[in-house]
């Protein structure tokens, strides 16, 4: 989880067994964007972010051919907390770390 998230997506999220870090628990939450996104990638993990400059790193990385674990975006007025906890764990179920890498995914889906 990026640091501008709400905790209640992490709350929502942790209630239904999905393994969750935020950038604060990692130390990372005043980490540039791309460190940021290097750290998700080093660990494994998709990030998800309501931030746009995430979007922009994550599609440079896209034309640079340049390898990251995945981005999952959500504009904060265009979902609701519970819309994000669904679907987050729609993703984190469903999906294997390897079917995000590269890839930016848009909330609602």
């Amino acid at each position: 989880m990026d640091q501008h998230v709400p905790r209640s997506v992490t709350v929502g999220l942790r209630q239904r067994e999905v393994d969750v870090l935020t950038a604060f628990e990692d130390g990372t939450s005043e980490t540039a964007d791309p460190d940021l996104l290097d750290r998700a990638t080093a660990l494994g993990r998709a990030l998800f972010t309501q931030d746009d400059d995430l979007l922009v790193e994550a599609a440079r990385r896209q034309a640079e051919a340049s390898v990251f674990a995945g981005v999952i975006y959500a504009h904060q007025q265009r979902v609701t907390v519970g819309m994000c906890v669904e679907q987050l764990e729609l993703i984190a179920k469903a999906l294997e770390p390897s079917e995000l890498e590269n890839r930016v995914i848009y909330l609602p889906l």
